[in-house]
């Protein structure tokens, strides 16, 4: 009996050991799966700003992130784009104001006297007896017609005092500050896919502590330099002191590229460029070595390029 009970045993360890455990698959939960982006910090940048010593409207564009043109439309500056020390610049367009239009005033009403504003009873009216007087009277008097709704508005309209139509046109325009946020939430939403603007190694990174505003690329003179994303071409010159020639990007209302040192400018202000497209030759224009510096810049602030190019920080 004890054989058969060793026997049967056994024979069920084979048969569990024919048929093994199921895998265990770990499946990503949906937020592992999602990717949190942080709302960046609002548009910081004041509404004017005083020109100091050593400016230029080049450089002012460029910390504010601003085309300068446009920012030389603002402030009726010529194509010589000169400023001077101690001039107040607009950094925003000019906010449209408020207009008002008053509705037109109601016709004087005629003077009432004292005597005419006493209110008199009715006379009573003696008719002579008869059927047709007896049923005149038992009859009710008809209703006067409601006015139609264009008599209603138009009298409506001559009774509103002439404040508070100021009012409600007032309330139906933007304020400033609403502007401001709509503007502000707006550039939060702008987003670029950037890429590499070349090839190289990285010989210096981004230290804004010590005036390093961007990344430096290293490479080979006349290596192709192409743009990190798309957008408008808003500089293309040497025209800023320490860049040599230098291509800048406006990809949106948020964002700036600039691309310094450059040999040769392969595209010209106001040319639209797409991502990837070559816009200049890598070069040693005002620096002591053959590379490129890359810098991004949000609302005319520099960040850091390797927190936004892929494979970064």
């Amino acid at each position: 009996m004890r054989n058969w009970l060793v026997l049967v045993l056994l024979l069920l360890i084979a048969g569990c050991a024919t048929h093994p455990a199921a895998p265990v698959i770990e499946r990503a939960t949906p937020a592992q799966k999602t990717v949190k982006h942080k709302k960046g910090a609002p548009d910081w940048r004041p509404a004017t700003y005083t020109v100091k010593r050593g400016d230029t409207l080049y450089s002012i564009a460029l910390e504010y992130g601003l085309d300068y043109r446009e920012l030389a439309s603002w402030n009726q500056i010529d194509n010589s784009f000169v400023i001077k020390v101690g001039q107040v610049l607009r950094l925003k367009p000019e906010e449209a104001g408020v207009v008002v239009i008053p509705l037109a005033k109601a016709a004087p009403v005629a003077a009432v006297s004292p005597a005419d504003q006493v209110v008199k009873e009715p006379k009573a009216v003696k008719l002579a007896y008869s059927d047709q007087a007896l049923a005149s009277l038992q009859t009710p008097a008809k209703p006067e017609p409601a006015p139609s709704p264009v008599v209603q508005a138009a009298a409506a309209q001559t009774k509103m005092p002439e404040k508070s139509v100021e009012k409600s046109v007032e309330s139906a325009q933007p304020t400033a500050a609403a502007s401001d946020e709509a503007t502000d939430d707006a550039a939060d939403e702008d987003h670029v896919d950037w890429i590499w603007p070349t090839k190289g190694k990285l010989i210096s990174s981004f230290n804004d502590k010590n005036g390093t505003k961007g990344i430096d690329i290293g490479g080979q003179s006349g290596q192709a330099v192409i743009a990190a994303g798309a957008g408008k071409v808003v500089y293309s010159g040497s025209g800023l002191r320490g860049y040599g020639k230098l291509i800048i990007i406006k990809h949106n209302k948020t964002y700036l590229s600039a691309y310094a040192h450059n040999q040769t400018l392969l595209v010209k202000e106001g040319d639209m460029v797409a991502q990837g497209q070559k816009i200049a030759e890598m070069g040693d224009s005002d620096a002591d070595k053959v590379a490129l510096h890359f810098e991004i810049r949000r609302f005319g602030k520099p960040v850091d390029p390797a927190k936004y190019l892929p494979g970064g920080k």
